[in-house]
């Protein structure tokens, strides 16, 4: 009982926290109280739900006992009785029963779902820097606990805690608004990329000290709020990031041996490949496409569909590929890009014309993916001791343990 207590509050904290939250939030106009009981309420069901169990209706059951818990404080606060008439107008009434609560959701739907994203919105507001946008995001939408964000991401937990609440301090000093903002494509780009940002940190784990490759779970979360922001706002940038993060995903298993070593993509068993997330991304492109206008999300998800439809390397479209980073290049003219850029002239056209075109990225030389690419290269033109040297800087600078070792075998198999 005790294990399937836990599953089903965790479950019940990143399915179900922000939606709740959100509706409260915008009810009694107070993120951090809201914030407070919803967190209350979650520990309360650990105990509560072992000792009568596992309600029918879970998202009813927080829903009542976090505004009961609001109405208390509120209750409690002498000084607040003019807002507490104000913001909750149903205090005089008996508290809420389950079924009322979970029936008062059910009617006010599309309701949530507006209060979620602007909860979503919120959390990336310009005010906020990247990191404290990144940590509300999961803290308070994806109901993520503030030791799991702060193992994702390398930070102490004291640390993260301190972010989160200077975080929220900022927000209620400066009164900043749970609303829809009027230029709602800038904070609709800041929200795009912190969900960017926490798939990366799934596909790649920046941790030196990482066991694995992959942080499955964030990767995992960033797709479900990806997902979740997809059905509340109809813009081809948020299905395109939704596309390009499933096209990614469909890959770990193939992006890993038995052993766990990494595999590169043109290694890849691609019957290993997810075929399942491939058509879920397929679908995603399609919306997004289908849409007006065109951004960088969109293209990378264009870029990922021509490696998902290739059945192998060598028999990828490079060339069209090619020409998407071109277009690329020019809405977001980023290192990271030109250098994906060359190697993929470097497949279309030759390791030669791949090699000129990374010699002539600027601000890439402390970066270890580009000396690999370069060493890649080399290894192609058959100048194995530049190769050796080459991989030697990419040794020099890289962080992740899987990618070390792969670097390392490299290096090895020029020896031999």
């Amino acid at each position: 009982m005790g294990d399937d207590v836990d599953d089903a509050v965790a479950a019940l904290a990143r399915e179900e926290s922000g939606r709740v939250l959100a509706l409260l939030a915008a009810r009694y106009d107070d993120l951090d109280l809201a914030d407070d009981c919803v967190q209350d309420a979650l520990l309360q069901a650990m105990e509560t739900w072992r000792a009568q169990g596992i309600p029918a209706n879970r998202a009813g059951w927080l829903y009542t006992v976090s505004r009961n818990r609001i109405v208390d404080q509120l209750r409690r606060r002498d000084t607040a009785r003019r807002r507490l008439a104000s913001a909750a107008r149903d205090l005089a009434a008996d508290e809420v029963s389950e079924s009322d609560a979970g029936e008062s959701m059910i009617q006010g739907e599309g309701e949530v779902g507006d209060e979620r994203l602007r909860l979503m919105l919120l959390c990336c507001h310009p005010a906020l820097d990247v990191t404290a946008q990144t940590a509300l995001t999961l803290r308070l939408v994806g109901g993520l606990t503030t030791t799991e964000i702060a193992a994702g991401f390398l930070i102490p937990e004291k640390t993260l805690a301190q972010r989160i609440v200077r975080a929220k301090r900022k927000i209620r000093e400066a009164r900043i608004p749970l609303a829809v903002p009027d230029d709602l494509d800038s904070r609709l780009d800041a929200l795009h990329s912190v969900l960017y940002l926490i798939f990366n940190e799934g596909y790649l784990a920046s941790d030196p000290d990482a066991a694995d490759l992959m942080r499955v779970d964030l990767a995992e979360e960033a797709i479900r709020l990806t997902d979740l922001l997809s059905s509340l706002v109809d813009t081809g940038e948020t299905f395109g990031l939704l596309a390009l993060e499933l096209f990614h995903r469909s890959r770990f298993a193939a992006r890993v041996d038995p052993s766990g070593e990494l595999v590169t993509l043109d290694q890849q068993d691609r019957t290993r490949w997810d075929a399942a997330l491939v058509a879920r991304a397929q679908d995603a492109l399609s919306s997004a496409v289908a849409r007006p206008g065109v951004g960088p999300y969109r293209i990378q998800a264009l870029i990922a569909g021509i490696h998902a439809r290739a059945p192998s390397s060598d028999a990828t479209d490079w060339q069209t590929i090619v020409e998407l980073y071109v277009i690329l290049e020019r809405m977001s003219s980023s290192p990271v890009v030109q250098l994906n850029r060359a190697i993929a002239v470097g497949m279309a056209h030759g390791p030669q014309r791949g090699l000129d075109d990374l010699d002539g990225i600027e601000g890439l030389t402390g970066q270890h993916l580009w000396h690999a690419a370069r060493a890649e290269m080399l290894v192609r033109l058959g100048r194995d001791a530049d190769a050796r040297a080459a991989f030697g800087e990419a040794l020099a600078r890289v962080r992740n343990p899987a990618e070390r070792r792969h670097l390392q075998r490299r290096v090895a198999e020029l020896r031999t």
